[in-house]
């Protein structure tokens, strides 16, 4: 089922001068709207709220020491940080927006962009200086509208050469221009510190666009020993476009694939639901059986679901599957949440095989909450635009399994070579390259010839919040009078 259920605090705000609480002659102390909304809203669904003891439910003892509390952050950002548990480590994905119209378009795969991302690589015997190499050119963008390519090495924006500390400012305005350069391996391609990047003069402006991405990149058919593989490169897990992926599947199904290579490696996650889909594309033999497990705090316990395996979509159509025993996975340090889910999930089930990189290593997921009486977007609080993305469920697969915060260890460890990134969906390109050699079981590549430099980023991180496992939150059923207070 599409739709969830979640037992939840009621919310209750109006105008500027907030009723936190009401006392006994039902006076209201005044505080920050916003704030008022950031407490409740973590008070009532975060994740660890257990593990924070400004959230615990007895924590005020009276309405004018709850507005106090509120009134001493400045800001709703910071009142909101300080509720997060343990942010280098554990809580790494939690945010609150200003603008959850932004947000809300982010999430069905419309931003602002030029069409392209790269890995970012230091550049050798340099502790400042970096470099990016382009891993994908989206269609009809304004990147391939000026013929970037895979593989073309940047060094610099208006003339200023990459560091590791200006390239986020950098990249940010609507337009800039980039710089290209030669990656020399110095015909050493195991040794790695005599390589060199040399401008060549060539550069290209790009201006950012409204663009609206569709998560289904590339599929293709290979022959392989008389037996057909498919290979499907999927970016987002996007449920806005769940129809193009299950027609992508139809595509596989009608050419009777006998192995499927799944190219998550640059898939940051998405969709919990959309996630359920995908497994049950890839399988198809274990229907309404459990798919995923979602785990909430301790007052919500009541609400843990289970996604199952699918045999439709939420709009009713027939869900094309394959009815594999065994999927090739590959992935990289973009790949996260939702694509660690399908790892996790189908590992449980069936035979799956990971190449790539290790995965980022992040198994929650978070809702969007509203400042509304039900958290959710209807009756949301016409005064301001603000909106949180807390963790609220830790996700694990049928047998209680979770994703290491360290991210899932590759079956056969292969970082994308910057010197050759090859062609996505060609059966020479390295990752693909080695699924088709474990099909052939001709053994695995010499890696030890190969460049295995891995990057030390990749350009998502300059799009907020991009590593993001979400559920949908279209019904919200509330209990109100959780909390009381008295003067």
């Amino acid at each position: 089922m599409k739709i969830f259920r979640i037992l939840l605090l009621v919310i209750i705000t109006g105008g500027f001068t907030v009723s936190c609480f009401d006392d006994g002659d039902d006076n209201t102390i005044s505080a920050s709207e916003i704030n008022d909304f950031v407490w409740k809203g973590m008070n009532a669904v975060y994740l660890y709220k257990d593990n924070i003891p400004n959230l615990a439910n007895d924590r005020f003892t009276s309405n004018q020491e709850y507005a106090d509390y509120l009134n001493s952050f400045i800001t709703p950002e910071s009142l909101f940080e300080s509720l997060i548990y343990q942010r280098p480590t554990v809580d790494r994905f939690s945010w609150i927006v200003d603008d959850y119209i932004a947000l809300e378009q982010s999430f069905s795969g419309i931003s602002k962009r030029s069409g392209y991302a790269f890995n970012i690589y230091s550049v050798p015997g340099s502790a400042t200086d970096i470099f990016g190499v382009i891993r994908i050119v989206l269609p009809n963008s304004n990147a391939s509208d000026n013929n970037l390519s895979r593989g073309q090495v940047i060094n610099s924006v208006d003339g200023n050469t990459l560091t590791r500390d200006n390239y986020r400012s950098l990249f940010a305005p609507d337009s800039y221009t980039l710089g290209f350069a030669d990656y020399d391996d110095n015909s050493t391609p195991e040794d790695l510190t005599d390589d060199i990047i040399t401008s060549n003069g060539q550069s290209v402006v790009l201006t950012k666009a409204v663009y609206t991405e569709n998560p289904v990149f590339r599929t293709n058919i290979i022959d392989v020993d008389g037996e057909k593989l498919g290979y499907l490169m999927y970016n987002r897990f996007n449920s806005d476009f769940e129809s193009e992926l299950n027609t992508a599947f139809a595509e596989l199904k009608s050419n009777s694939v006998q192995h499927l290579v799944l190219d998550l490696r640059y898939n940051p996650g998405g969709s919990v639901q959309t996630a359920s889909y995908l497994g049950s594309m890839i399988t198809g033999q274990f229907t309404g059986q459990v798919f995923a497990k979602l785990q909430y705090n301790s007052d919500i316990q009541s609400n843990n679901f289970d996604y199952e395996f699918q045999s439709n979509l939420d709009n009713g159509n027939v869900i094309n599957n394959l009815n594999l025993d065994k999927v090739y996975v590959l992935t990289s340090g973009s790949s996260a949440s939702a694509s660690e889910m399908i790892i996790n999930s189908l590992s449980a089930y069936i035979d799956v095989v990971q190449i790539g990189t290790n995965t980022t290593g992040k198994s929650q997921a978070s809702i969007t909450v509203y400042d509304s009486s039900d958290l959710g977007k209807e009756g949301a609080n016409p005064n301001h635009t603000y909106a949180m993305q807390p963790l609220v469920a830790i996700s694990v697969n049928k047998n209680d399994q979770v994703v290491p915060s360290t991210g899932l260890v590759p079956t056969t460890e292969l970082a994308e070579n910057p010197t050759n990134l090859g062609v996505l969906g060609n059966a020479n390109e390295l990752l693909l390259a080695a699924a088709i050699a474990d099909i052939q079981g001709t053994g695995r590549i010499n890696f030890s010839v190969l460049n295995q430099v891995k990057p030390i980023a990749g350009s998502e991180i300059l799009i907020p919040h991009t590593n993001e496992m979400y559920i949908d939150n279209k019904t919200l059923q509330i209990n109100t009078n959780r909390i009381k207070l008295d003067e």
